[in-house]
């Protein structure tokens, strides 16, 4: 028996995950990045860090069976299945209002960092810091040194598994870039399965 959290298209949405449960997080409609977070419930000031888990696993994105740490070298969240073309990214910044003036928008646009910081907001917490977001689905490889913006290879309902290590504030944006190549230009929801 799972409960389902559905995360509007260019919206964010965060779920309190226990130690222990495992939680999937799945690209409903396909070619949707996703913006993962992950908050120690005890101190928000721990949380799953990429610049941390890079080199705890020794590669760029960790395999199924190994950990996503804290930037305190704990584990947060464990990678227990990736039903999905298997691309996601650890390098990329969450988007925020700065990216797309810089990509030539003109007004407002929705970003992870705003969706990240409002569904923080919603779960009791008025001001985190920004983590470097653990980028499922996101298709951005390097070629000669170089990163290649290119769209998310998912499928409808291809998905990843993760159990969290440590009690948890867990928060998933659909990425709502909509300049770059990464989300094929269309926006589309994901969703939060909490499982038993």
């Amino acid at each position: 028996m799972s409960q389902r959290v559905t995360v509007p298209a260019r919206e964010g949405a965060g779920v309190r995950v226990q130690a222990g449960q495992s939680f999937r997080v799945i690209d409903v409609e396909g070619r949707q990045c996703a913006d993962l977070f992950a908050f120690c419930a005890a101190d928000v000031g721990e949380y799953a860090s990429a610049e941390h888990t890079r080199p705890h696993v020794n590669r760029l994105f960790p395999q199924v069976g190994e950990h996503f740490v804290t930037n305190r070298r704990r584990p947060i969240l464990y990678f227990a299945a990736d039903r999905s073309p298997g691309f996601h990214d650890m390098l990329v910044a969450a988007c925020d209002p700065t990216r797309y003036v810089a990509l030539g928008v003109q007004g407002w646009h929705a970003s992870c960092q705003e969706n990240l910081l409002a569904a923080m907001r919603r779960l009791g917490h008025d001001r985190v810091e920004v983590p470097q977001p653990i980028n499922l689905f996101t298709n951005i490889p390097l070629v000669d040194g170089r990163l290649e913006w290119r769209a998310a290879l998912t499928r409808p309902g291809d998905s990843v598994t993760l159990r969290a290590e440590l009690d948890c504030l867990v928060v998933v944006s659909s990425c709502p870039n909509d300049v770059l190549a990464i989300n094929d230009q269309h926006i589309s929801p994901l969703a939060i399965d909490l499982l038993d």
